[in-house]
């Protein structure tokens, strides 16, 4: 016997959909995510295996007064970035966000906003046998609640506590990181 209710709505897209309301200028972005997800089915989207591209997750990580963020200097890519990685089949992006940030800085005591803060898909290059590939990068505020003492780990040529109004016009800045900038110093979250 057939059911005639819908079939369940990803927590990802609903996610996805109340992130487009807050920020319609990347409505086109958040419609490219929600095509990707809906490949899920077909294809192991939150998993490197999907060759083509996975979702990922990062973390905005801010000290407790909210005027830093914590950086790394990427090793495989050589650029400062937020912290972030892969989701090896957690759907859970918020959660993968606050392990990669717990993995990458050593530091305890974080805690992660369940909202999605930004979104950005990129390219990777092709290394070794892992050929060019997008992220769909879902990223999440996650605030350090405790003592702000990094350690540096494998992934990391260096990590940084950054103030976030010298990224607005700091050279060579990837553009999605001068627009996560923009979006929390306009929002004030550091007076929070």
């Amino acid at each position: 016997m057939q059911s005639d209710s819908p079939a369940p709505v990803h927590p990802l897209a609903s996610a996805l959909i109340r992130y487009a309301r807050r920020n319609p200028d990347q409505h086109d972005e958040v419609q490219l995510f929600l095509h990707w997800l809906a490949q899920a089915g077909r294809e192991p989207v939150f998993t490197r295996d999907a060759l083509a591209g996975h979702f990922t997750g990062s973390a905005w990580l801010v000290d407790r007064a909210g005027h830093r963020v914590l950086l790394t200097h990427h090793r495989k890519l050589n650029r400062w970035l937020q912290l972030g990685g892969h989701a090896d089949g957690e759907q859970d992006l918020a959660r993968v966000a606050l392990r990669e940030a717990e993995e990458e800085s050593g530091l305890g005591s974080l805690d992660v906003e369940q909202h999605i803060f930004d979104i950005d898909r990129h390219r990777i290059p092709a290394r070794g046998d892992v050929p060019e590939h997008w992220h769909y990068d879902v990223r999440y505020v996650v605030r350090c609640r405790g003592d702000e003492q990094w350690q540096l780990s494998d992934e990391s040529l260096a990590l940084e506590w950054v103030p976030i109004d010298s990224l607005l016009d700091a050279p060579g800045l990837d553009d999605s990181m001068r627009r996560m900038a923009r979006k929390w110093l306009s929002e004030n979250r550091g007076d929070k």
